[in-house]
């Protein structure tokens, strides 16, 4: 009779552990996944989307520079050295669009004019790192950055309320809008 319920008690130990594997093995491998890529989507005017992972930002290049913008309190924040790709390299050249709508994960989202996207004294990037720290272990990323030469960007000199407010953190779409007909037409 022992060795009966020794057999029984291996048969529900096995099927426990059977259990609990197929209970967690997806929600492990769905939390590995997550944090192996940062995924960006972009719309295009026509309605095209796709999708930028960490690994295609770092393949197409970019820029690494230290950063730091003005609030609108005067405060300078986020202080460090980022790394991204060029939004107007992601973008590309020929297409047609006024200005970007782009939309944190929280909801928050900000407009920026196409001047602003393509201005080579005030290059702006899709920051994948800041300070060594790739997404996702860098939480705020992937984040919007303006990085000039010296690396400063006041209101004043951004002519902007709050220049900070172009720094979007955790960027989940950038939209490319198409507000006048010449835009449409290309």
């Amino acid at each position: 009779m022992g060795v009966g319920r020794e057999k029984i008690r291996r048969g529900w130990l096995l099927a426990f552990v059977a259990l609990m594997l197929a209970v967690l093995a997806p929600i492990v491998l769905r939390s590995a996944l997550e944090r192996k890529t940062f995924l960006v989507e972009i719309v295009f005017p026509g309605g095209g989307i796709i999708s930028v992972l960490l690994e295609d930002a770092k393949r197409i290049g970019g820029i690494e520079r230290e950063g730091v913008y003005q609030n609108q309190y005067g405060n300078w924040r986020d202080d460090g050295v980022y790394q991204g790709v060029l939004l107007s390299e992601l973008i590309g050249t020929n297409v047609a669009y006024d200005a970007l709508l782009v939309t944190a994960a929280d909801g928050y989202a900000v407009r920026i004019e196409r001047s602003r996207v393509e201005d080579s004294d005030y290059p702006m990037v899709l920051a994948y790192r800041f300070n060594g720290t790739d997404v996702p272990a860098w939480e705020d990323g992937p984040r919007i950055a303006v990085l000039p030469e010296d690396g400063d960007v006041s209101n004043a000199e951004y002519d902007a309320e709050s220049a900070g407010s172009y720094w979007v953190k955790d960027v989940h779409r950038i939209e490319l809008l198409a507000d006048s007909p010449s835009s449409r037409e290309e």
